[in-house]
């Protein structure tokens, strides 16, 4: 078991503490799901089960960590490894081999475990994550959603009795999110492996808490079951949203639970309404090829990106969706095809100058932040695209995302909601005409996301054409003018956003799933569409 008695602790430097007296006891067996804003804490507090604070972290301690009668106090992390697992939010960080396979064994090497054993363990965390095809590739060549499955295959190899992990579906599309998710269930449901999670987009996952962990950023929290939490906070998931707001007792949890008060005399679905032709094209793609040795991340790609338009780029983790925004930027240059922006063609241009036009955000925000503090960093895209550093310019960008009061701190300690922010100031302040987001909600709470569709609409209303790489299925519902679905690198279809999210069998968001067929894809639409209000 796990027990945390009145644990108080703040980072070197801080004058806040992030927790006091907080006290909780997880038992063996427990799926415990942790959730709250970005910045309250969740991140902290894993680090406090496998002994990173205080013993890496430093900072001011109070109070004891337990696990399974360990004191992390007097216990280093490495002598807490063989019963906490620990998957961080960025899995290439953790990585320390280079195959795939060799990093599986890595731990289990370290621990002693014998050879036959070894291999036997191989064999079954590669087929529990659906990974056995990629067992003989480097982990730099895999995919974000790929290289998550590895780092959970790596530490599920050790078999420790818990597995803690943060936002570990932040990187994986619905199915792969699925996958990952059903594992770790049965991992908890057959072997009793107590299951530790944190996680942002709650739809997929509160299904399987036995209780969820709410914190707050002043140090409170609540805990309770998975109804009772949800039923009480103002952050949580679509279908829980509607369904407290249409007054659905007991609160559902699941699509499932959800369709039975959905009323079966509903009028007949609307017509759908006339879609307005595209305004004329910011960028242009013409049979624009990437190849990667023998692999071809794209290939023959046509598009037009539209001015003033939202665009959602979707599909499987590796079908491309990442390779397409950073050919827009001049980071990979196609082999074959020709890209133009504002009707000129991008390839005699460099980074630095398509920079002046373009804006781009990486699914790593900390790859981008460099400085030593906030507010260097976006003084520093000014200046690269050559434009005063403005303070008040820079301020003013800071509070639009809700981190003025970071503007002094080093953007590498920031949490991983924060860095996002600070990433997407970044990118911003300069006001480009382009900007590819490469999965912009990674790491955000739900008021964090919504502030951030309300600035890319407003950016869109400007004429600023924004695209988007995202798995965040409810993120792209909310904001998307356009879906763009990308299959092994080439465009599968591409529509309104409203024809491709309301009837895919992956894409679809959970009102869509309710109302199938009355093109309802956010909760407002939904309570608009029943005559209900919010």
């Amino acid at each position: 078991m796990i027990e945390l008695d009145r644990v108080s602790y703040t980072y070197p430097g801080a004058t806040t503490p992030i927790f006091r007296q907080l006290s909780l006891h997880i038992a063996p067996g427990e799926f415990l799901l942790i959730c709250g804003p970005s910045g309250a804490g969740k991140s902290t507090l894993l680090r406090l089960l496998n002994g990173l604070i205080p013993h890496f972290y430093g900072g001011t301690f109070g109070g004891r960590v337990r696990v399974w009668g360990r004191d992390t106090l007097t216990h280093q992390p490495r002598d807490l490894a063989d019963l906490i697992g620990f998957v961080v939010q960025d899995p290439e960080s953790q990585f320390v081999v280079e195959r795939v396979e060799d990093e599986i064994v890595f731990a289990m090497e370290n621990l002693g475990v014998p050879t036959p054993v070894m291999r036997r363990r191989v064999e079954e965390v590669l087929d529990q994550l659906a990974i056995a095809h990629l067992r003989h590739r480097h982990v730099a060549t895999l995919s974000g959603g790929e290289q998550q499955r590895v780092a959970i295959a790596a530490a599920l190899a050790a078999q420790p009795r818990a597995l803690v992990l943060d936002e570990p579906t932040s990187q994986l599309d619905p199915h792969g999110a699925e996958e990952v998710l059903t594992a770790l269930q049965k991992l908890n449901a057959d072997l009793g492996i107590t299951i530790i999670l944190c996680e942002h987009r709650l739809e997929r996952v509160v299904q399987y808490a036995d209780r969820i962990l709410y914190l707050t950023p002043n140090g409170q929290y609540e805990v309770g079951t998975p109804r009772e939490v949800l039923s009480r906070i103002e952050l949580r998931p679509p279908l829980q949203h509607l369904a407290t707001a249409l007054g659905w007792e007991p609160l559902p949890l699941t699509i499932k639970e959800g369709r039975r008060f959905v009323p079966t005399n509903l009028p007949a679905p609307p017509p759908t309404p006339p879609v307005s032709p595209p305004a004329p094209p910011l960028a242009r793609l013409r049979n624009v090829t990437v190849q990667y040795g023998q692999h071809e991340a794209l290939y023959r790609v046509n598009l037009d990106l539209p001015y003033g338009t939202l665009i959602a780029l979707m599909g499987r983790n590796g079908s491309g969706k990442s390779t397409l925004l950073k050919t827009l930027i001049g980071l990979v240059r196609p082999t074959e095809g020709k890209i133009e922006l504002e009707g000129r063609d991008i390839a005699p241009l460099t980074v630095e100058e398509l920079a002046r036009t373009v804006a781009y955000v990486p699914q790593d925000p900390h790859s981008i932040l460099f400085h030593d503090t906030l507010h260097e960093e976006l003084a520093f895209s000014l200046r690269g695209r050559g434009l005063p550093p403005s303070p008040t310019l820079i301020d003013t960008t800071l509070r639009k995302f809700g981190i003025a009061h970071l503007a002094t701190h080093y953007p590498r300690n920031l949490s991983g909601g924060e860095a996002q922010r600070a990433a997407l100031a970044t990118a911003l302040v300069g006001e480009p005409r382009l900007i590819l987001l490469d999965e912009p909600t990674r790491g955000l709470d739900y008021q964090a996301k919504t502030t951030l569709i309300t600035l890319l609409r407003r950016l869109c209303s400007e004429g600023r054409t924004v695209v988007i790489a995202t798995h965040d299925v409810e993120m792209a519902a909310a904001c998307a003018d356009r879906v763009i679905l990308l299959g092994e690198g080439e465009v599968v279809v591409e529509g309104p956003a409203t024809e491709l999210l309301g009837d895919s069998l992956l894409f679809s968001s959970q009102v869509a799933k309710l109302f199938p067929g009355y093109g309802w894809l956010t909760v407002a639409q939904a309570l608009a569409g029943l005559g209900k209000t919010a």
